[in-house]
């Protein structure tokens, strides 16, 4: 495993973090089977990833709680554990958004159902309209200064809002955002032109969501495909993406592969991996077999022209819009 410094931070993580969503019942293609969520967790970790991702909405805290148990047995200060809040935790006016009461009450429960003392990263899920972003931050940094928290982080956004949200840390000396989450990969490179220069220019880690476009980039779909069963066929964005376009993509990504010897999945990752601004892809394999084939991308090398050529058919845009989790 390789390891980086997350952003502008002394933080130390390894190069792919574990997303944990497939980890819970919320949805049919997830994993409801505990111990093989428990596999997955511990062969991440035995391979040398430290760097975990989840947040309390995934399954209604069923991915914390997964996480909580699997993580008990190893040394706490050599794991960094990251969880979000915003998302509908429950019935009642005040169970979502980012308001200062949900923000404090929702980082307690996620430190129950983690078992832990505090959290090393602790993100925002998405911005709240409903909230000055001025108190959001305030509580954040409460969480800081208390040691409930390590790193505060953002998710998902405008690029204005995100450096809004960073010039009033910076006014008010409040805890900086660390890190942004965004969707990033080689079909959704929408973020090239919003948060990705503000992370850049700020010193921000970058931990790209869905790095292999929901599964588009595996190849295990096809042009003739009409996909009636995994994650497509029950997630409208994944088949958002079987655009001619797209498709040209993947038609580069198989290639470039078959000639390194290597799978599109691990050329897709080893493409974010050659990013300066990205710090550690959020991995999402639903199988030991799926995370030993990611975790290998760090042994592909690509070259500036076979770089060029993976990008060559898609133009980035702004107008794409990116739809909730």
């Amino acid at each position: 495993m390789e390891y980086t410094t997350l952003g502008d931070t002394g933080l130390e993580v390894s190069r792919f973090c574990l997303g944990c969503m497939n980890f819970g019942s919320d949805r049919e293609w997830m994993i409801n089977d505990e111990d093989k969520s428990h596999e997955i967790i511990d062969r991440a970790i035995d391979l040398g990833i430290n760097f975990l991702d989840t947040a309390n909405v995934y399954s209604h805290g069923e991915s914390e709680d997964i996480v909580g148990d699997a993580i008990a047995e190893y040394d706490r200060e050599e794991l960094v554990i990251a969880t979000k809040v915003y998302g509908l935790m429950g019935e009642g006016p005040n169970k979502q958004g980012l308001s200062r009461k949900h923000v404090l009450d929702q980082v307690e429960g996620s430190l129950e159902r983690l078992d832990t003392d505090y959290i090393d990263l602790y993100q925002i899920h998405r911005w709240d309209d409903s909230t000055p972003i001025e108190e959001t931050l305030h509580a954040l940094d409460h969480l800081v200064e208390t040691g409930k928290v390590r790193y505060i982080g953002a998710s998902t956004m405008a690029a204005w809002q995100f450096t809004k949200a960073l010039y009033e840390s910076d006014l008010n000396d409040y805890a900086r955002f660390s890190c942004m989450q965004p969707q990033y990969n080689l079909v959704d490179r929408q973020e090239e032109e919003n948060v990705l220069p503000v992370c850049a220019d700020q010193g921000v880690g970058v931990i790209p969501w869905s790095p292999l476009g929901g599964g588009f980039l595996t190849g295990k779909y096809d042009r003739e495909d009409d996909p009636d069963e995994g994650r497509a066929a029950t997630d409208e964005h994944t088949h958002e993406r079987f655009t001619e376009e797209n498709w040209q993509v993947l038609d580069a990504v198989r290639d470039v592969a078959d000639g390194k010897d290597a799978t599109p999945a691990q050329v897709s990752l080893a493409w974010l991996l050659h990013k300066d601004v990205v710090d550690a892809p959020i991995i999402g394999p639903r199988s030991i077999d799926h995370l030993e084939e990611n975790v290998a991308a760090l042994d592909v090398t690509l070259d500036d022209s076979e770089i060029e050529r993976l990008e060559a058919p898609l133009e980035p845009a702004w107008s794409r819009v990116i739809a909730d989790l």
